[in-house]
């Protein structure tokens, strides 16, 4: 059965009214309040108080918490994927948010990443926001480049390589769950150092989580905004920006959170809110993760400690072993890390994940002794067999017979977003998919032919 990635009028809106404390809501709208369900907290947003403070900045916290509660509370329905959603929203000023320049890219960018249909109206406060007392931050004088910042691999190794070329000029926007941290472990006092806003939901009833594409570029360029920045890296890798596009999950509609399409959309809304210019740069696009990390490793193999970096998105109620966290080891994220690191003939300790063992020809088998979430069919399961494949096909690519309307479409929407020629763009993404078969044959040949991996490959 084709999944329908798309929403139609007819489909039951689902109407969340964003309001401030002691505002009523509209009959029939799902109540969303500002303090409660959606909280911009008053120590993170302090990292954002480089100047004058601008009332625009708190309301596109509050968008992004907003788009997030609606993302998250809202459960998709197969096999229809997109959804309709309205979302009213209070701002400080809403003729100039429902403005057509800003409502256009908006709404585009927010379709484009989630497959949904969105109508998001802005209106009055009913009180200001006050202003911030402006922080104090050591700000080059060049700040030139703005870049997310997690806990991922590529994060970790590209801001290593960028810090190369830039120095201090090289300003991160913080994505991930830790503080930043200086080299002697000691939290720092640095601007855009965590994520301004939670969300309270009670209880998370969607996974997808396509939202996040949009609260993570939306941060980066308002801190580009603040700096005065022309220029946003993206650290992501040409598998995770480039392979959910190419190879979807089952038939889920396409991930473009990382993608120079959906970029090119966040620039327009960026230019429109705060009339401010400012481009995505991808430059590890042709990359695998494999080749990114083992150049960052550099020349004594130490100047970046993998070890340090976190994949896995799993929650620590699903991944604890007696009573601490790990990464499961077996989700696409996982194994993508876990191929890439064994391409640098890095070696991790067995106790980084849950399923210490890949070579196991049993599934549960694999898992490390003391874990008491393992079931044959159970989520963990469906999430291996799905990483499995989604690699396995992407390394399928680049068989010159196979998925040439896939590649053609791709080299078409990449030469347009990017101004390269698609004869080039396709030379780039045919040397991509080449290397990654390279690493994910040898990877998987490593595991044995009696691995429970190597069981869903196809080496014929």
């Amino acid at each position: 059965m084709k999944v329908q990635t798309t929403a139609t009028k007819s489909q039951p809106a689902y109407r969340v009214h964003v309001v401030e404390p002691q505002v009523p809501v509209i009959d029939g709208w799902t109540r969303c309040e500002v303090g409660e369900d959606l909280i911009v907290d008053s120590d993170s947003i302090h990292s954002y108080c480089l100047a004058a403070w601008d009332s625009r900045v708190y309301d596109a916290f509050v968008l992004a918490a907003a788009v997030q509660f609606c993302d998250l509370t809202n459960r998709r329905h197969a096999p229809i994927w997109g959804r309709n959603i309205q979302l009213r929203v209070p701002v400080h000023d809403p003729d100039r948010w429902n403005s057509p320049d800003i409502s256009k890219t908006l709404h585009a960018a927010l379709g484009l990443l989630t497959g949904d249909q969105w109508q998001v109206i802005f209106t009055p406060r009913k009180d200001y926001f006050p202003s911030p007392a402006q922080a104090g931050f050591c700000i080059p004088d060049s700040t030139g480049i703005v870049m997310p910042f997690s806990d991922g691999l590529d994060s970790l190794a590209v801001a290593k390589l960028m810090e190369r070329k830039l120095g201090s000029s090289l300003i991160r926007v913080r994505l991930g769950s830790n503080a930043l941290s200086n080299r002697n472990g000691n939290r720092t006092e640095q601007p855009f150092a965590n994520v301004p806003f939670r969300v309270k939901t009670g209880r998370t009833v969607e996974f997808s989580a396509r939202s996040r594409g949009f609260k993570f570029m939306l941060l980066c360029g308002i801190a580009a905004h603040l700096l005065g920045a022309q220029e946003i890296v993206v650290p992501e890798s040409g598998q995770g920006a480039l392979g959910p596009v190419l190879v979807p999950v089952g038939q889920a509609y396409e991930d473009y959170r990382c993608h120079p399409v959906f970029t090119d959309r966040m620039t327009a809304l960026v230019g429109a809110l705060f009339g401010h210019s400012v481009r995505y740069r991808y430059p590890r696009l042709w990359c695998t993760k494999g080749q990114t990390l083992r150049e960052a490793m550099g020349p004594q193999d130490n100047e970046v400690d993998p070890s340090a970096s976190r994949s896995c998105w799993q929650s620590a109620r699903h991944v604890s072993v007696l009573g601490k966290r790990r990464q499961c080891g077996i989700c696409a994220a996982c194994l993508l890390r876990r191929m890439s690191i064994h391409s640098i003939s890095f070696q991790e300790t067995p106790e980084t994940y849950v399923w210490e063992n890949l070579c196991s020809p049993r599934f549960l088998d694999g898992a490390a002794t003391g874990f008491k979430h393992g079931n044959p069919s159970g989520s963990l399961w469906k999430y291996v067999i799905a990483g499995v494949l989604h690699l396995e096909h992407l390394s399928a690519l680049c068989s010159p017979d196979r998925n040439e309307v896939t590649i053609n479409r791709q080299c078409f929407a990449l030469s347009r977003s990017l101004g390269i020629p698609e004869s080039k763009i396709r030379k780039k993404l045919k040397g991509l998919l080449r290397q990654h078969k390279t690493e994910w044959t040898s990877f998987v040949d490593s595991l044995g032919s009696q691995s429970f991996v190597a069981s869903w490959v196809d080496r014929e």
